[in-house]
């Protein structure tokens, strides 16, 4: 039994992404550059092929309905397109589950197959999901899914989960100050949103806090849970 009173290890610090093919699993329009942004910048600025699933249609992000409810999902999917835009990244799929729906056992059945449709298709050798403890129904069913998937095809690569709801302890945290103004423009894409949450600032906050273990509190880092896989050689 881990002893929970034992003091955490010490997160790795990286100031750069490990090479290779990438794939994110978002589970709302938005997710995608509000947790892994700032990683997804790296990686396109090596010039790694990332690819990005939207899960869902992000549907219930208008409470107030200040918006055409005919139109919002396509809306949805604009602003998540014109955010990867601002970090290089033009290639993203949509499920389009609906969004706050609470997943019976066909659905999750569903999304595991397409998980893994999607790991066969892309190949990557690294993925990024919600962390397992994200404090979000359609986070954590993301996270139950795409895992699943994983283990079934007894998939051999990196997967790091990241943080947007509930902060984690880390395993690793990757500076990315160079990429910052790249993902605060991402965020702020999503105008829908920013309408009812600025969390452009929320989560540029929670980015300045993680570097105040490397960094001296000076810059930005994104967080990161080791999920499946090992550590890359020399990190």
């Amino acid at each position: 039994m881990p002893n929970d009173a034992a003091m955490p290890a010490l997160p790795r610090f990286w100031t750069d992404v490990p090479r290779g093919r990438v794939l994110v699993f978002a589970p709302h329009p938005d997710d995608e550059v509000a947790g892994p942004g700032g990683v997804l910048a790296l990686h396109r600025r090596a010039d790694d092929p990332v690819r990005v699933v939207v899960t869902t249609d992000g549907t219930t992000g208008d409470p107030d309905r200040r918006f055409d409810p005919n139109t919002y999902a396509e809306l949805r999917r604009g602003e998540s397109r014109a955010g990867l835009r601002e970090v290089g990244v033009d290639d993203v799929q949509f499920w389009g589950f609906p969004d706050g729906h609470v997943l019976s056992p066909t659905d999750l059945a569903l999304g595991e197959r397409l998980a893994t449709s999607e790991v066969e298709r892309w190949r990557p050798d690294i993925v990024y999901l919600p962390w397992e403890r994200e404090g979000h129904a359609d986070h954590h069913a993301v996270h139950v899914v795409v895992t699943k998937a994983l283990d079934k095809m007894q998939w051999r690569g990196l997967a790091l989960g990241y943080e947007i709801w509930n902060a984690m302890v880390p395993d690793v945290v990757v500076d990315v100050t160079p990429v910052m103004a790249q993902k605060r423009s991402a965020m702020l894409a999503h105008k829908s949103q920013i309408a009812y949450v600025t969390y452009d600032h929320s989560l540029a906050g929670l980015n300045a806090y993680r570097s105040l273990m490397h960094q001296r509190g000076k810059g930005y880092g994104e967080a990161f849970r080791l999920v499946r896989g090992s550590w890359p050689a020399g990190t």
